[in-house]
C-alpha cells in the first residue's frame, strides 16, 4: 500500500468535525458491513433495510459489489490483490458517509478475516459493524439468480468464493442474519431492529 506523498497536506483537521452532521441529521454515522457468499440475499436485505430506515427518517446510503464494480472500481479484477484493493477503497468511501452522519450499508461479499479487519482498521472500531448473512452453499447455488455458480461450476469464472476461492465466516460477528428458513422480510427485519438499536 502507498504511502501518502510528501507534498500532500490533508485536511481533516480543518473541516466540519462528524459530531456537527450528526447533530444536523439527528442522527449517528455508522457502518453495517454486510459480508456473506453470493447469493446470500445481502443486497435484497439491505434494500429493503433502506427502505425501512428511510419510512423512519433515517438518511442512509447502501455500498454494493456490483455497483461498485460497475464504477469506481471497474478497473479491478477478482485477483486476491485486487480484491483487497476492492475493500480497501469501499471502506474508504464507507468512513467518508459515515463521518457526514449517513448510516451506510455496506453490502460485500469481502470473503476473509483479514480483508473485513482492513474495513473495520481504515473506518474505525467505533463505527463499524459486522453483519453475517449466514446462508448455506448449497442454498446460495439452488437460488444461483444470475447463474455465477453454474459458471464457477463449469471453470468459466475462475476465483470464485465458495468455489475455488474461499469464504472464512466471521468468527465474532455483530449480527448473525441465518436466511435459510425465514423470508427478505424477516431478515430486513432483523438487520433494521439491530441498526435502529445502534443510532
Amino acid at each position: 500500500m502507498n504511502k501518502t506523498p510528501e507534498h500532500i497536506y490533508p485536511i481533516f483537521d480543518k473541516i466540519l468535525q462528524t459530531s456537527a452532521k450528526e447533530k444536523l441529521l439527528n442522527q449517528k454515522g455508522k457502518v453495517f458491513w454486510v459480508t456473506g457468499l453470493s447469493g446470500s440475499g445481502k443486497s435484497t436485505i439491505a434494500q429493503h433495510t433502506e427502505a425501512l430506515l428511510h419510512s423512519k427518517g433515517i438518511l442512509t446510503q447502501i455500498l454494493d459489489g456490483d455497483n461498485i464494480r460497475a464504477g469506481l472500481n471497474n478497473n479491478l479484477s477478482f485477483s486476491a490483490e485486487d480484491r483487497k484493493e476492492n475493500i480497501r477503497r469501499i471502506a474508504e468511501v464507507a468512513k467518508l458517509f459515515a463521518n457526514c452522519g449517513i448510516v451506510t450499508i455496506a453490502s460485500f461479499i469481502s470473503p476473509t478475516i483479514e480483508i473485513r479487519q482492513m474495513a473495520k482498521s481504515i473506518i474505525g472500531a467505533d463505527k463499524f459493524y459486522e453483519i453475517f448473512i449466514n446462508t448455506p452453499l448449497a442454498v446460495c447455488e439452488e437460488r444461483d439468480v444470475k447463474g455465477l455458480y453454474k459458471k464457477a461450476r463449469a471453470g468459466v469464472i475462475k476465483n470464485f468464493t465458495g468455489i475455488d476461492a474461499p469464504f472464512e465466516a466471521p468468527l465474532k460477528a455483530d449480527l448473525e442474519i441465518k436466511t435459510d428458513n425465514i423470508n427478505i422480510s424477516e431478515s430486513a427485519n432483523q438487520l433494521f431492529n439491530f441498526i435502529n438499536n445502534e443510532l
